[in-house]
């Protein structure tokens, strides 16, 4: 017989065993099945985020071995107390459906350690002047990203938008795309469409 024919064999001959001893075939109560946990997004069983507020970040130009920790909310100052003690810091995510009124509901970002960044996805167009400003005066780095369902309501919006200095991308569900609206928009624009 040949050596490769006796190692086929041997190898059949394993697993037709392996086969053979595996767990009983007798009828046996069937488990109980755990609910299946809520996607990320809904919490308590909550309605779905939007898809596109699931970031995952990807930055080819960072290549530290970091945590990164993401709130559906601006988290409170014993919270940030938290964080500053996980090692490797690197990105705080704040997915966000609602613009904070001020900077008071801002003030706590200012404790995070300066090795770390804010990153803010942000649904819609701020509510005020003073919204948008609050974004101004937090001192920690920060990274945002306006998610909007349409054009600016007004220039007065835009101007805002413009003299957000964190402010780096606005992405617009308008279909099809168009510029129009956002044509005195000083930052990059995207477009975005969801096929469900």
């Amino acid at each position: 017989m040949r050596p490769w024919t006796a190692t086929a064999l041997l190898a059949v001959g394993m697993i037709v065993g392996c086969m053979a001893n595996g767990p009983a075939t007798t009828a046996q109560p069937p488990r109980p099945v755990a609910p299946p946990p809520a996607p990320a997004g809904r919490p308590n069983g909550g309605p779905a985020a939007h898809p596109a507020l699931l970031p995952l970040i990807l930055d080819r130009s960072d290549l530290r071995i970091g945590v990164t920790v993401q709130f559906t909310r601006i988290p409170a100052p014993d919270e940030i107390g938290d964080l500053v003690q996980t090692p490797g810091l690197a990105h705080v995510v704040l997915v966000l459906d609602a613009w904070p009124a001020n900077y008071e509901e801002l003030a706590a970002l200012d404790l995070l350690p300066p090795e770390s960044d804010v990153i803010v996805l942000l649904r819609g167009y701020p509510p005020s002047r003073e919204a948008a400003e609050a974004w101004n005066l937090v001192r920690s780095r920060l990274r945002m990203v306006l998610l909007v369902p349409d054009a600016p309501p007004s220039i007065t919006v835009v101007q805002d938008l413009n003299a957000m200095r964190a402010l780096e991308r606005v992405i617009a569900e308008v279909d099809p795309p168009s510029r129009a609206g956002f044509e005195r928009l000083q930052r990059p624009l995207s477009f975005l469409r969801i096929v469900e």
